[in-house]
């Protein structure tokens, strides 16, 4: 009877993805980077844990390519190039060989897509829930990351794609709310980073942050790191198709459109821009629905509007305890 696989079968079973030298073949303890000169390295991080940022008992494959669309999501709002990406994965024993194998087939389909290669990582064993971690590592013109703490008073706040449909995704995946199309749950599953706008960033915006708190919480992190204060009118965000169609039909408008602006999950971008309409139109000629929703101002904290009149939010977003 042979022996179930370890550790080092996974590491082999990954090897295939570790395509590019600086990872060594996953035949090392580390990964050796070169320096690329006019360039800026950016790194960033997020974990995933199961029943928290995923469903419980989702396929292994759709939990891959979140993990890395996710992060790569960081990377697109600081107008980076990513390149690649190592891996923490702790596997419980609900989960058997066959979900690691659809775990590196999610991996290599968006892998592929992204760009990015597996440099290195760790595994590890549980007894509580499927726990995963990655780390992504992006080029960008020395000088030009588009952060967060560049926008002044006066700056239009601009929001890059559309607002709620992780939220409303995240119902529908669960079966809460009709999703005849399957439009929400892919969006909250499979959230699109929006790397095609890094030039849009880079030549237009002066902060951004990509939405996976909550519009409101993400556009104050920008707010706070600038040290401004923000205002947003919620009749302006961009919603898709199937959320407008949703709230068509709830009771109170308002607290419904406030539920999507703090829903989060959305991986769309919100940025300062000193001149908003010329953001707008870059984003629109990559077909990126885009409207500026805003503005920063002198002072501190965000005022919140709609339908002409100030809401007052018991919570601008998620937070982790």
């Amino acid at each position: 009877m042979s022996e179930p696989p370890d550790e080092l079968d996974w590491i082999a079973a990954l090897r295939p993805l570790a395509r590019s030298a600086p990872a060594l073949g996953l035949m090392d303890d580390t990964a050796i980077l070169p320096s690329r000169p006019g360039f800026d390295l950016v790194i960033s991080e997020d974990a995933m844990v199961e029943g928290v940022h995923f469903l419980e008992g989702e396929d292994a494959a759709i939990v891959a390519r979140r993990l890395l669309r996710t992060n790569v999501s960081d990377l697109a709002a600081k107008s980076a190039e990513p390149f690649g990406y190592t891996l923490m994965t702790a596997w419980p024993p609900s989960r058997d060989w066959s979900d690691r194998e659809a775990f590196i087939r999610g991996l290599a389909e968006d892998g592929e897509d992204f760009g990015v290669t597996l440099l290195g990582g760790d595994t590890v064993s549980t007894p509580g829930p499927l726990t995963v971690s990655a780390t992504v590592f992006g080029w960008v013109p020395a000088g030009r990351a588009v952060r967060r703490s560049g926008a002044r008073p006066g700056d239009a706040l601009v929001v890059l794609g559309a607002i709620g449909d992780g939220f409303l995704g995240l119902k529908a995946a669960r079966g809460e709310i009709a999703d005849p199309t399957g439009d929400l749950a892919r969006a909250y599953r499979l959230p699109e980073p929006a790397l095609h706008l890094r030039t849009a960033l880079r030549t237009h915006a002066s902060a951004a942050a990509d939405v996976s708190d909550g519009l409101i919480a993400d556009a104050l992190h920008i707010a706070e790191a600038s040290e401004c204060a923000l205002v947003m009118d919620l009749d302006r965000i961009p919603v898709s198709a199937p959320a407008r169609a949703w709230l068509a039909v709830q009771p109170d408008p308002a607290q419904a459109m406030l539920a999507l602006a703090i829903g989060g999950d959305d991986y769309a971008l919100v940025c300062a821009a000193s001149d908003g309409p010329a953001l707008v139109q870059a984003a629109e000629e990559f077909g990126t629905a885009a409207r500026i929703v805003g503005a920063f101002e002198a002072g501190r904290g965000v005022r919140v509007w709609f339908n002409g009149a100030e809401l007052k939010p018991e919570r601008l977003g998620w937070r982790h305890g």
